[in-house]
């Protein structure tokens, strides 16, 4: 017995398959480097971090690096057009951003200036999106660091990972070429926390599809 498909049946399988919701993309990450000081450890740490990210199908990830921007630290409400510039190459990839990591030294028991200037030049870009640490430093790791940042991004209605990565006598922990000497355990601590991560970046941006934050 032979079975014709008739035009309707055809029209009907594609207005099905047009009616399929399209899949969500990844949530884009943006890792931001926060020390801009010569002869800084970060990128080493850096490079480790957007190793484990990139890993994952589940992120798209951007890097702002502090090192490669000059904000100046006093703010302006009519910004001058270098100062523009130099937002330029910040602002874009912060609004754009589902999530963020900060990856942050300890500077006299505190994080550096060029990541506080970075934070208090936005504001709406932070609010209503995940963000987790990474610190690293001596005999503390950076997280005295980390324990300041949290209320300065909360004043920002930014949701902070309780997860860290931290790495304490960093220097110590990586070879000359810059890989991990012994990373299982710092990549099981960056799993754990990329995926509560994840888990926020969703959460926050579906949430943010049917009401916009603040409505």
């Amino acid at each position: 017995m032979t079975t014709n498909t008739t035009a309707t049946d055809s029209a009907s399988t594609e207005s099905i398959a047009s009616t399929e919701p399209a899949t969500p993309a990844a949530p884009r990450v943006a890792v931001i480097i926060g020390s801009n000081r010569e002869g800084r450890f970060g990128p080493i740490v850096a490079d480790w971090l957007l190793s484990r990210i990139r890993e994952r199908p589940d992120f798209e990830a951007d890097v702002i690096d502090l090192a490669d921007s000059h904000l100046p630290t006093a703010l302006s409400h009519n910004p001058s057009p270098g100062t523009r510039a130099e937002l330029g190459k910040v602002t874009p990839k912060l609004a754009a951003a589902d999530a963020f990591v900060v990856l942050t030294p300890e500077y006299n028991h505190s994080y550096p200036a060029s990541l506080k200037s970075l934070i208090d030049w936005h504001n709406a870009e932070w609010q209503a999106k995940p963000l987790a640490f990474v610190s690293y430093g001596g005999l503390s790791g950076g997280l005295r660091a980390v324990e300041h940042l949290r209320p300065v991004f909360a004043e920002l209605h930014t949701m902070t990972i309780r997860e860290t990565v931290s790495f304490h006598n960093a220097g110590a922990l990586f070879a000359d070429d810059g890989t991990h000497k012994d990373p299982a355990a710092a990549n099981a601590a960056a799993k754990s926390m990329l995926d509560q991560l994840h888990w926020w970046a969703w959460a926050l941006r579906s949430a943010k599809e049917v009401r916009p934050y603040g409505s």
